[in-house]
């Protein structure tokens, strides 16, 4: 046989159970407030037909797409990139079955054939909430105040969700006189203004041949960027001859006012003219959260995007969603230091030890008894010494280990050890659950 050398492919992981238990932690508590706001669990094949993806995407997402095809099939296959295009073709192909508006939420790994580095995966999870069938700024609010509720949950304090609008993005293009095919251009610079300063972004404009007065009036409206409902006015007077700025600004006063009623604090958003979304699909505002203390980037971004689900059927729907960057944010819970301290670095509650061959039957037994009262529970099940198994369960991170030696046995009782402290009680073994419990914490 040959000896094959064990490694994954490249830009791909494996999580072994300590750090698969912080994921599920992550992952059970985002889940938990999607489920709060009413949010319902969908799920679709890691494979799509080919077309799905290609032509939706946008042509440097499509150099990325892992192509997948069985010698003896006859579809074009391909990994799902994200999980947008999915809940597109979902919506399209299941509406009689689905009652709108439409609410779900989407946890799943994604393929992208992208070169891998720190931080930068080829297989990696998406966390994804959206809204279909809404057309007013309700729903926009809706998602920006279930960002706040799961970073908050998550233990996240110090962080800002910025909103812009596309309307108003496009409207600005329109004012500052810019041609729609250098529009682009202007979009990208804009979004990079606090990477490389003011200086920077105009010397960048007048590089991509935008005229020097174009550029001029953009700054002068950069600088309303950060000042709140009161920069909106102010825009709102300077672009009173934009119909789309005139809109998105609409748009934005709409929902400030529905995020004051659903209670989402003012310290944890932002109205910010500079803040821009890549993806081309956007129709309506957009928002990306970032950490503000310390300055560590950003974890969340979405927007509405009205006109996706249109590529699958005659007439589209308003959609409107986010996804969480659940990668990174699981990076920055061990950073920030924000897991609970009690997350154990395993499933194992208790570790029921065997003394011998003689009492390993008792043993089963209580260990059945701890299972059907819900506890989790390991029993040893080779032969080694009682203190070399009590070694194992501190090692491993269980919290209590039983004790079940003839003695004990023939008194229908179990000694139970908190390992952390040796904490020790001796009980009946019909109560031994509520004590493993209260042990437990």
């Amino acid at each position: 046989m040959t000896q094959i050398t064990p490694r994954q492919p490249k830009g791909m992981r494996d999580f072994l159970p300590d750090d698969l238990i912080k994921r599920q932690y992550v992952f059970n508590t985002v889940i938990e407030v999607f489920e709060t706001f009413g949010f319902e669990p969908l799920q679709t094949p890691a494979l799509e037909m080919r077309q799905t993806l290609h032509g939706n995407l946008g042509e440097e997402a499509e150099k990325q797409i892992f192509y997948a095809q069985h010698p003896q099939g006859k579809e074009e296959l391909a990994l799902r990139y994200d999980l947008t295009v999915p809940l597109a073709r979902v919506v399209a192909q299941y509406e009689g079955q689905l009652s709108m508006p439409f609410r779900r939420y989407h946890i799943a790994p994604v393929w992208r054939s992208e070169r891998p580095q720190h931080g930068r995966y080829r297989e990696f999870y998406q966390c994804d909430a959206d809204i279909v069938g809404v057309a007013g700024m309700a729903a926009d609010a809706e998602i920006i105040s279930l960002v706040a509720t799961a970073l908050r949950r998550l233990g996240f304090r110090d962080f800002q969700v910025q909103i812009n609008n596309r309307k108003l993005l496009t409207g600005i293009g329109e004012y500052v006189g810019v041609p729609a095919e250098l529009r682009g251009g202007l979009y990208r610079s804009i979004d990079k203004l606090d990477k490389i300063g003011a200086d920077g972004v105009r010397a960048e404009l007048a590089q991509n041949g935008i005229p020097a007065e174009a550029i001029a009036r953009l700054m002068a409206l950069l600088e309303l960027r950060g000042q709140g409902l009161e920069g909106l006015a102010h825009l709102r007077e300077e672009l009173d001859s934009t119909p789309s700025a005139q809109e998105g600004i609409t748009e934005l006063f709409d929902l400030a006012e529905q995020l004051e009623s659903f209670g989402v604090p003012r310290a944890n958003y932002i109205f910010d003219l500079a803040m821009v979304r890549g993806l081309g699909y956007y129709t309506g505002p957009v928002f990306e959260t970032i950490i503000t203390e310390p300055n560590l980037g950003s974890i969340t971004g979405g927007g509405r995007y009205d006109g996706l689900v249109g590529m699958f059927r005659k007439e589209s729907l308003p959609t409107t969603g986010t996804s969480l960057g659940i990668e990174r944010i699981i990076d920055l819970m061990d950073e920030l230091s924000l897991y609970p301290p009690g997350l154990n670095r395993t499933v194992v509650q208790v570790l029921v030890t065997v003394f011998g061959a003689e009492t390993r039957a008792a043993s089963n037994r209580f260990a059945s008894l701890l299972r059907e009262a819900g506890i989790r529970t390991e029993v040893v099940l080779e032969d080694r010494k009682v203190g070399k198994q009590a070694a194992y369960a501190d090692k491993k991170g269980i919290p209590v280990a039983a004790f079940l030696g003839p003695d004990e046995i023939a008194a229908g009782q179990v000694t139970l050890k908190r390992l952390r402290d040796g904490e020790t009680r001796t009980v009946a073994q019909a109560e031994a659950a509520a004590v493993v419990r209260q042990l437990l914490g």
